[in-house]
């Protein structure tokens, strides 16, 4: 399978993409962009509620603990609806720490992930006490350990194994592979069991798997859970008893309409029949799949500027706003918002900063644009803003959460004040 994020053109792109409804979750999105401005993040409250309520039908009957992966979209609003749903988090920075906690997300239902957690984030989290620690090499473990004693706490923790399963999916978010940094081999874990007693302030009994993200196929996960689940069964036939199975994240995505996605269902029935054996508790860490399609990316057209071969269709939009295309040469389905021209263009679609690569789009068949118009980039809700930047000293776009007909300011748009807080002159001079 060819990575699912490249922007190459559906083979049978033969149209323009049509106009994108002018409502969303109830709300007028032109009189949403004309009273709060663009480049705009926008996410319903609906759908991503949507999604929640259908993981959760498919895992009826499991002892399972859904934590959001709060890197996808970290907005204090978006972690709200989390936690008003009884979801978890799953966190890989002691801010991500901090905004989960402030949105309401109980320690208890926190895991930690990440190849280098700190010594300073560790204290952190234990001394909220979360519910578990995923580690990820035996530095870490040993960190963890000597923390944990000096405070007198006992750490609970898991694992993170690397099954050296191929995600097909695009090479700078696969994880599960030999070569890739996350997690350690079966090898390394069995000795981290077997010398579980050198660690008395860490409760090792559980395992966590992530393999990688955008993944389009139930197959991958099939085989990662297989692997996880023949060393569940060596490991207790061991003495090692194996209280809780992370299986992670990386639900797909429709980014483009010609995606094909696994459905929620066919996900978690693999998940059922590749650990029928566990009688533990499983932990899911969805990011992408609750979010992303919630969210679209509100711009306008600045300019239609001729070019060599076909001419530049200007956004208000940028890089810094969204970084996917840039990045991992990611496609986003982009559409005129409400009535479309009739006639259709081919456009390289691009942002105003000083990059070649702030390019959302290359011959991208779209109905004839003009300056001032709408448009939606959507299937943003997930890695849009969370890895916004202020790249060529352009201020943090606003956020906007809908619901039912209302709209909610959770980010206000970043003034040039705001943006440079924090920055001083050189006037102030000390040794070390």
């Amino acid at each position: 399978m060819p990575p699912a994020a490249a922007d190459t053109p559906p083979a049978n792109e033969e149209q323009a993409t049509g106009a994108a409804p002018a409502m969303l979750d109830g709300v007028d999105l032109h009189a949403l962009a004309a009273r709060l401005g663009t480049p705009l993040h926008v996410y319903s409250a609906g759908a991503i509620r949507a999604r929640i309520a259908a993981l959760r039908e498919a895992l009826a009957g499991l002892d399972a603990l859904v934590c959001y992966a709060a890197k996808a979209n970290s907005n204090r609003a978006v972690l709200g609806l989390m936690a008003g749903a009884g979801l978890g988090a799953d966190i890989v920075s002691a801010g991500e720490l901090w905004r989960a906690l402030r949105a309401g997300i109980p320690a208890r239902r926190i895991v930690f992930s990440g190849v280098g957690k700190t010594a300073a984030e560790i204290d952190a989290a234990l001394d909220a006490d979360i519910l578990r620690f995923n580690l990820e090499s035996r530095d870490e473990l040993e960190t963890l350990d000597r923390r944990a004693a000096a405070r007198g706490v006992l750490a609970r923790a898991a694992v993170r194994i690397n099954p050296d399963v191929d995600a097909l999916t695009h090479a700078k978010i696969s994880t599960g592979r030999a070569e890739n940094k996350f997690g350690v081999s079966l090898d390394e874990a069995r000795g981290w069991f077997a010398a579980a007693g050198t660690y008395p302030h860490v409760r090792l009994d559980g395992l966590h798997v992530h393999i990688g993200s955008q993944i389009l196929s139930v197959e991958p996960f099939r085989q990662a859970l297989r692997h996880v689940d023949a060393f569940r069964r060596e490991l207790e036939a061991g003495g090692h008893p194996i209280r809780s199975i992370d299986v992670g994240g990386g639900l797909g995505v429709r980014y483009r309409a010609g995606d094909r996605t696994v459905a929620v269902a066919d996900y978690v029935a693999a998940i059922r029949e590749a650990l029928a054996g566990h009688d533990g508790r499983l932990l899911l860490e969805p990011g992408r799949w609750l979010v992303a399609e919630a969210g679209v990316l509100l711009t306008r057209v600045v300019r239609v500027k001729p070019g060599a071969t076909r001419p530049f269709l200007v956004l208000d939009a940028a890089m810094n706003d969204l970084a996917r295309p840039s990045l991992y040469d990611a496609w986003h389905d982009i559409a005129p918002v409400g009535a479309a021209r009739a006639d259709a263009e081919r456009y390289d679609v691009v942002g105003p900063v000083c990059e070649t690569g702030d390019t959302f789009a290359r011959d991208r068949l779209l109905p004839r644009c003009a300056p001032g118009d709408l448009l939606m980039i959507r299937t943003t809700g997930a890695y849009g803003a969370s890895m916004a930047s202020t790249y060529n000293s352009r201020p943090l776009a606003a956020e906007v959460v809908l619901d039912g007909g209302r709209y909610a300011v959770v980010r206000r748009r970043q003034s040039f004040e705001e943006m440079v807080a924090g920055e001083t002159a050189a006037d102030h001079w000390e040794n070390a």
